[in-house]
Protein backbone atom coordinates (compact mmCIF):
# COMPACT_ATOMS: atom_id res chain seq x y z
CA UNK A 1 0.00 0.00 0.00
CA UNK A 2 2.87 2.74 0.72
CA UNK A 3 4.41 2.01 -2.71
CA UNK A 4 1.11 2.58 -4.72
CA UNK A 5 0.62 6.20 -2.54
CA UNK A 6 4.01 7.21 -3.21
CA UNK A 7 3.89 6.30 -6.91
CA UNK A 8 0.93 8.59 -6.75
CA UNK A 9 1.98 11.73 -4.95
CA UNK A 10 5.54 11.37 -7.74
CA UNK A 11 2.74 11.38 -10.56
CA UNK A 12 1.03 14.28 -9.22
CA UNK A 13 3.94 16.47 -9.01
CA UNK A 14 4.40 19.06 -11.76
CA UNK A 15 6.90 21.59 -12.68
CA UNK A 16 7.69 24.49 -14.49
CA UNK A 17 5.98 24.69 -18.17
CA UNK A 18 8.21 26.28 -21.00
CA UNK A 19 5.22 28.91 -21.14
CA UNK A 20 5.75 29.86 -17.89
CA UNK A 21 9.44 30.00 -17.96
CA UNK A 22 9.10 32.67 -21.12
CA UNK A 23 6.37 34.94 -18.69
CA UNK A 24 8.70 34.79 -16.15
CA UNK A 25 11.59 35.68 -18.12
CA UNK A 26 9.95 38.41 -20.11
CA UNK A 27 8.83 39.77 -16.89
CA UNK A 28 12.75 40.04 -15.51
CA UNK A 29 13.65 41.43 -19.19
CA UNK A 30 11.16 44.26 -18.54
CA UNK A 31 11.85 45.34 -15.11
CA UNK A 32 15.78 45.25 -16.34
CA UNK A 33 15.10 47.59 -19.17
CA UNK A 34 13.15 50.16 -16.72
CA UNK A 35 16.09 49.95 -13.96
CA UNK A 36 19.14 49.66 -16.09
CA UNK A 37 19.12 53.25 -18.36
CA UNK A 38 18.78 54.62 -14.39
CA UNK A 39 21.73 52.46 -13.52
CA UNK A 40 24.26 53.39 -15.77
CA UNK A 41 23.31 57.22 -15.40
CA UNK A 42 24.06 56.62 -11.82
CA UNK A 43 27.41 55.00 -12.97
CA UNK A 44 28.40 57.83 -15.22
CA UNK A 45 27.79 60.40 -12.41
CA UNK A 46 29.77 58.92 -10.29
CA UNK A 47 32.71 59.41 -12.62
CA UNK A 48 32.18 62.74 -13.14
CA UNK A 49 32.50 63.16 -9.35
CA UNK A 50 35.23 61.10 -8.64
CA UNK A 51 37.08 62.95 -11.44
CA UNK A 52 36.26 66.33 -9.71
CA UNK A 53 37.20 65.08 -6.35
CA UNK A 54 40.83 63.23 -7.53
CA UNK A 55 41.01 66.90 -9.47
CA UNK A 56 40.59 68.99 -6.34
CA UNK A 57 43.30 66.73 -4.39
CA UNK A 58 45.75 67.29 -7.06
CA UNK A 59 45.39 70.72 -6.79
CA UNK A 60 45.97 70.13 -3.46
CA UNK A 61 48.93 68.32 -3.87
CA UNK A 62 50.79 70.87 -6.35
CA UNK A 63 50.01 74.04 -4.11
CA UNK A 64 51.70 71.93 -1.47
CA UNK A 65 54.61 71.38 -3.90
CA UNK A 66 54.56 74.64 -5.27
CA UNK A 67 55.10 76.14 -1.31
CA UNK A 68 57.92 73.54 -1.31
CA UNK A 69 60.64 73.97 -4.05
CA UNK A 70 58.70 77.64 -5.10
CA UNK A 71 57.24 76.88 -8.49
CA UNK A 72 54.69 74.54 -9.94
CA UNK A 73 56.05 71.57 -12.12
CA UNK A 74 57.17 72.18 -15.87
CA UNK A 75 55.26 70.12 -18.80
CA UNK A 76 57.93 67.35 -18.90
CA UNK A 77 58.06 66.69 -14.65
CA UNK A 78 54.39 67.03 -15.15
CA UNK A 79 52.35 65.24 -12.52
CA UNK A 80 54.86 62.52 -11.58
CA UNK A 81 57.08 65.22 -9.52
CA UNK A 82 53.88 64.90 -6.75
CA UNK A 83 55.11 61.21 -6.42
CA UNK A 84 59.19 61.10 -7.19
CA UNK A 85 61.96 64.06 -6.17
CA UNK A 86 63.05 66.28 -9.51
CA UNK A 87 66.11 65.61 -11.89
CA UNK A 88 67.44 69.20 -11.08
CA UNK A 89 69.32 68.85 -7.56
CA UNK A 90 68.80 72.46 -6.87
CA UNK A 91 65.53 71.93 -6.94
CA UNK A 92 65.25 68.38 -5.48
CA UNK A 93 66.61 69.52 -2.09
CA UNK A 94 63.36 71.70 -0.73
CA UNK A 95 61.16 68.69 -2.65
CA UNK A 96 59.32 67.52 0.46
CA UNK A 97 57.03 64.71 -1.27
CA UNK A 98 55.88 62.57 -1.56
CA UNK A 99 52.77 64.85 -2.07
CA UNK A 100 49.86 61.78 -3.12
CA UNK A 101 50.00 58.56 -1.51
CA UNK A 102 50.92 55.80 -4.08
CA UNK A 103 51.03 56.82 -7.50
CA UNK A 104 49.59 59.62 -9.95
CA UNK A 105 45.78 58.44 -10.43
CA UNK A 106 44.54 58.08 -13.32
CA UNK A 107 41.05 59.91 -14.70
CA UNK A 108 37.85 57.12 -14.21
CA UNK A 109 38.09 56.59 -17.64
CA UNK A 110 41.15 55.26 -17.31
CA UNK A 111 43.40 57.81 -19.00
CA UNK A 112 46.26 60.44 -17.41
CA UNK A 113 45.28 63.74 -16.75
CA UNK A 114 46.04 66.69 -18.04
CA UNK A 115 48.20 69.08 -17.22
CA UNK A 116 49.67 72.06 -18.87
CA UNK A 117 51.64 75.09 -17.27
CA UNK A 118 49.57 77.09 -19.79
CA UNK A 119 47.10 79.25 -16.73
CA UNK A 120 43.29 78.29 -16.69
CA UNK A 121 40.21 80.40 -15.67
CA UNK A 122 40.60 79.96 -12.18
CA UNK A 123 44.34 78.60 -11.26
CA UNK A 124 48.47 78.99 -12.80
CA UNK A 125 48.21 75.59 -14.08
CA UNK A 126 45.85 73.66 -16.47
CA UNK A 127 44.35 70.39 -15.02
CA UNK A 128 42.28 68.62 -16.47
CA UNK A 129 40.05 64.80 -17.63
CA UNK A 130 39.14 64.36 -20.93
CA UNK A 131 35.78 63.22 -19.92
CA UNK A 132 34.47 59.74 -21.33
CA UNK A 133 34.72 60.70 -24.94
CA UNK A 134 38.43 61.36 -24.29
CA UNK A 135 38.20 64.35 -26.74
CA UNK A 136 38.38 68.26 -26.20
CA UNK A 137 35.30 69.25 -25.47
CA UNK A 138 31.90 67.62 -25.40
CA UNK A 139 28.97 67.99 -23.61
CA UNK A 140 27.53 65.95 -20.83
CA UNK A 141 29.61 63.19 -19.28
CA UNK A 142 31.76 64.02 -22.56
CA UNK A 143 32.61 67.19 -21.49
CA UNK A 144 36.16 67.88 -20.19
CA UNK A 145 36.74 68.37 -16.20
CA UNK A 146 38.34 70.73 -13.81
CA UNK A 147 40.76 73.46 -14.66
CA UNK A 148 40.33 74.26 -18.48
CA UNK A 149 42.76 76.43 -20.86
CA UNK A 150 41.56 80.02 -20.30
CA UNK A 151 40.06 80.84 -23.67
Amino acid sequence: MKNSYSLNKASNMQGFTLLEMIVVLVIIGMIAGLVGPSLFRQADKAKVQTAETQIKMLKGALHTLRLDIGRFPTEQEGLTILTRPPSDDRVAQYWEGPYIDGRVPLDPWKRDYVYLTAVSEFERFTLYSLGADGQQGGEGDNKDIGYLPAK
